[in-house]
């Protein structure tokens, strides 16, 4: 082995162990669903503005009436594949749909939260279950 191959070496064995070793906490830091508070389940009565069905998150952005005024919430679903095997699909929800959405609320108070279930005006129940 040359002088050369063994730098070589070295190094994409440094690379190698920087990478094991950053990798896990950034993957842990995406996915972490600390911001929201499991302990409360909140129902919101509104109307679809988007359904975004992408990943590696889809989001149901819902308009929700508020004192009087439409307020949008960003509602944090998993990705696509997830759902998919639970019964939905790119189509399950469109803008105009009136439904209500149940999640666990951002802790900071923002207008927003991690899903839980939605029921259709038709009753229909779209989860993850």
């Amino acid at each position: 082995m040359t002088a050369s191959s063994t730098l070589k070496s070295k190094a994409l064995a440094l690379t190698a162990m920087v990478m094991t070793i950053a990798l896990p906490s950034s993957v842990l830091a995406h996915h972490s669903f600390a911001m929201f508070d499991s302990t409360k389940v909140v129902v919101l009565d509104g109307v679809v503005r988007d359904f975004q069905w992408t990943n590696p998150h889809s989001w149901i952005q819902l308009v929700v009436p508020e004192s009087g005024r439409p307020t949008e919430y960003s509602i944090e679903m998993g990705s696509p594949n997830n759902y998919s095997r639970h019964g939905w699909s790119r189509n399950s929800l469109k803008a105009g749909d009136h439904i209500k959405a149940s999640i666990h609320p951002r802790k900071d108070g923002s207008k927003g939260g991690s899903f839980v279930k939605v029921v259709k005006a038709d009753g229909t129940v779209l989860g993850y279950e």
